[in-house]
């Protein structure tokens, strides 16, 4: 961990920098088997299975039997922890959905936006060395919510072949039926073309490795819709001398322990609480079951010192971190100085964790400074809006003269005719 003490404002770019790779490299990679499998289709899914999974299913779907033998396999006590997230979650989203409301802009004319479910989604749910089922929640909740009328989920599978049961017992309780035991590219690929077997859909969801998330930029500019750009997980904490270094340096470890090329950043107001939060961590980093992991995503993290407040939040918004927490008494105040962030989480008591799981806020967050422009998940993700409007007579009477000059001002004499004509009409009667 690098420790930067007040560091002039010409060196933020470089401190806030994430871990590089070769984006080249990785997406001709990426490239030649989303071609592959647009041409081959399950051919394609299976050869790259078995070469990345080590696993060749001759059949991807999950049958009705494995959903029956999953749900025998989850401990009690997890299923009614999920049975909390599922509702607090749906609870949250269910709040998020709004009725159309009907606008007279001027007399007689009326407009109004109505949200239409985006017909078939794809989910991608990681399943590798930390099987996501939370994702799933995540996910599968708001497009269950939206109306979406096909869900396809895919999931890789372990050395046998079969997917995580929590990530199957979750799509069982959810009701979605259409999961495939397809992980990486292969899978994104599967989803956004249609293969014999998996339908083609038109937005695809979920995080995932550098790969998954090189996929799911490239067939973006093919048109296929995606939830964000979202690549390896990320946490920044302001802390003041109210916070607990025990509580700042367990947050830090959370975001460590997901990958290697994770990120985590501190922002302290002293010297002494970055020493203490640093002790914190290599106490507790002992004691974790990925603390190799958790060692090397340490090795792309930032601890700084910045004593000014307004200083401190303004290199918080340049790096617009996936997570923010603010470890202060006063984080309700400070939080108004928030511009870019992907989901705040507020005060001592309010470990990223929960927003993870089951608070009920949609963890799918946009990483990478993307905060700067992206929202995370939420039941708008899944809806299209479309506008309506309706004219009455008397309504083109009021509006038709500054339609017939703007659509001449722009040399559009179609336009302008399509006034005119009705125009004339009216007038007649």
């Amino acid at each position: 961990m690098q420790i930067f003490i007040s560091p002039p404002k010409n060196e933020w770019p470089s401190i806030l920098r994430r871990p590089s790779i070769d984006n080249q490299s990785l997406e001709n990679t990426v490239d030649t088997i989303l071609r592959d499998v647009k041409l081959n289709g399950d051919r394609a899914v299976k050869k790259y299975s078995g070469l990345f999974d080590g696993v060749e299913n001759e059949n991807t779907l999950v049958s009705d039997a494995e959903f029956i033998e999953v749900v025998a396999l989850v401990d009690d006590a997890l299923k009614a922890a999920i049975d909390i997230a599922k509702k607090n979650i749906t609870v949250f989203h269910q709040r998020q959905q709004a009725e159309p409301e009907i606008i007279e802009t001027m007399p007689g004319v009326f407009c109004w936006r109505r949200n239409l479910a985006i017909e078939k989604v794809g989910l991608y749910i990681p399943g590798g060395s930390a099987p996501l089922f939370s994702t799933l929640l995540m996910l599968g909740i708001p497009a269950r919510i939206a109306g979406c009328k096909e869900i396809v989920v895919c999931t890789p599978v372990d050395k046998n072949g079969k997917i995580n049961p929590v990530i199957l017992y979750v799509a069982d309780l959810l009701g979605l039926k259409k999961v495939y035991k397809i992980g990486g590219v292969q899978a994104i690929a599967a989803m956004a073309y249609g293969t014999e077997t998996v339908p083609q859909v038109s937005k695809i969801f979920g995080p995932g490795n550098q790969y998954v998330t090189c996929a799911k930029q490239l067939i973006n500019k093919e048109g296929i819709a995606i939830d964000m750009p979202a690549g390896p997980s990320e946490v920044a904490v302001y802390a003041d001398e109210t916070a607990h270094p025990s509580f700042v340096a367990a947050d830090l470890l959370s975001q460590a322990e997901h990958g290697a090329d994770s990120q985590v950043l501190l922002v302290a107001t002293s010297e002494d609480l970055v020493e203490a939060v640093k002790q914190a961590i290599n106490l507790q980093l002992e004691t974790l079951s990925r603390k190799e992991i958790a060692e090397k995503a340490l090795q792309n993290s930032r601890l700084l010192v910045i004593k000014d407040t307004g200083e401190a939040f303004e290199l918080l918004n340049e790096y617009a971190p996936e997570h923010l927490i603010i470890a202060s008494d006063n984080a309700e105040k400070l939080a108004g100085s928030v511009v870019n962030a992907g989901s705040v989480f507020l005060g001592h008591y309010s470990p990223e964790s929960v927003g993870d799981y089951a608070s009920g806020t949609n963890h799918t967050l946009p990483t990478n400074s993307f905060a700067k422009a992206y929202s995370g998940v939420s039941l708008d993700s899944f809806v299209k809006k479309i506008t309506f409007q309706k004219l009455t007579k008397q309504g083109l009477a009021n509006i038709g003269d500054a339609v017939e000059l703007m659509a001449a001002a722009e040399g559009l004499d179609a336009h302008k005719k399509a006034v005119s004509i009705r125009l004339n009409e009216i007038s007649k009667k």
